[in-house]
Formats: structure tokens, sequence, C-alpha cells
């Protein structure tokens, strides 16, 4: 289950890209420049399943998730949401324009691209990596963090949405040191 779950993360990261595909692909039917035909339908189909699988697993993670909040004092943050998101967000920019629906070819390489980032990314545990969390308003922190005062300090990679308050406790999610969110923080 807990794979399904990764899973289903990885593909939220990639739903900005899904997107742009989807809109090339709805662009170009509507100009003519595309014929509707079974191998648009079925790319079209694809892309729209992923979207909602990712979709799907952002709340499961996110909103859904059974886990407990634990409270934290985070002693040192450093803001690190510029260092992923543009690599990653050009890369789906440039993949869709490029993107052509009608050549088999090009949507068999695009899924096998997707395998194998998929591989990486979950073997890796770089869930931190996700431009739709950055694009839905979180922010992503390197964090060093302490759950009571006598114990050694911890780090984690962490979302959050709004400012992140340090030195003053907190409510989160710590799912592994690579896929954390602040529940609430305490002014």
């Amino acid at each position: 289950m807990k794979l399904f779950k990764n899973i289903l993360l990885y593909f939220s990261a990639f739903v900005p890209m899904y997107f742009l595909i989807i809109v090339k692909f709805s662009c170009g039917v509507m100009s003519g420049l595309i014929q509707v035909n079974t191998l648009t339908i079925f790319t079209f189909a694809i892309y729209s399943s992923l979207i909602i699988a990712g979709i799907f697993g952002l709340l499961w993670n996110v909103l859904w998730d059974r886990g407990k909040s634990e409270e934290i004092t985070i002693t040192s943050k450093h803001n690190m949401t510029d260092k992923h998101f543009l690599g990653y967000f050009s890369i789906f920019v440039l993949f869709a324009l490029a993107f052509e629906l009608t050549k088999l070819s090009m949507i068999v390489i695009s899924l096998f691209i997707i395998l194998f980032i998929g591989i990486v990314y979950i073997n890796n545990r770089m869930f931190y990596i996700n431009p739709f969390l950055n694009l839905l308003g979180f922010n992503f922190y390197e964090i060093k963090y302490r759950k009571n005062d006598g114990e050694k300090e911890r780090s984690a990679k962490m979302f959050c949405r709004g400012r992140l308050i340090t030195k003053k406790p907190c409510k989160v999610k710590i799912k592994n040191v690579n896929f954390a969110f602040v529940d609430k923080n305490k002014n």
C-alpha cells in the first residue's frame, strides 16, 4: 500500500506537464491541426488518467493521511523552493512543446521517460521535488528541528503553505526525512 501511495505521489509531481500536454492536445483539436483518432483519444485518456491519479495521490498523502501530527520546534530553515522548481518546470514546458500527440513513438518514449524517472524518484525518496505543490502555494524547506528540548537536532525536508516560523512549536506530519508537511504554526 505504501508503494502505491508513493507512486501516486510521484505522478502528482508531473501534473503540470500532463496538464500542458492536455492543453496542447485540446488546442490542436480545436484548430484542426490534430485529427481525433484512436491514438489521440488513447493519449488523451492516458494523460487525463495521470492527472487524476496525481491529484488523488497528493490528496491521499497530504489531506487524507491518517498519520498523526507531531509537535516539533524548528531550529533553522532554508527555503529551497527555487532550487528544484525551475529545473523541473522548464523540463515540463520543453517536453510539452516538443510532444507530438499524433506519433506513437513519442507517446511510448514519454511513458518510458516517466517510468525511468519514477524509478529513480521513488527509490531515492525524492518526494520533495514536486512543482505541483509549489504551484499550489507550498514552499519547500530544509529544516533542522527538535521534538523535545533535550533531544538531538534532526534534519528533514518539509513543505509549508505560508510563512514557516522558527523557534516556536508547530505541528507536522513527518512521513520520512524527504517528505513532511507543517500542519499548523503556533503564533
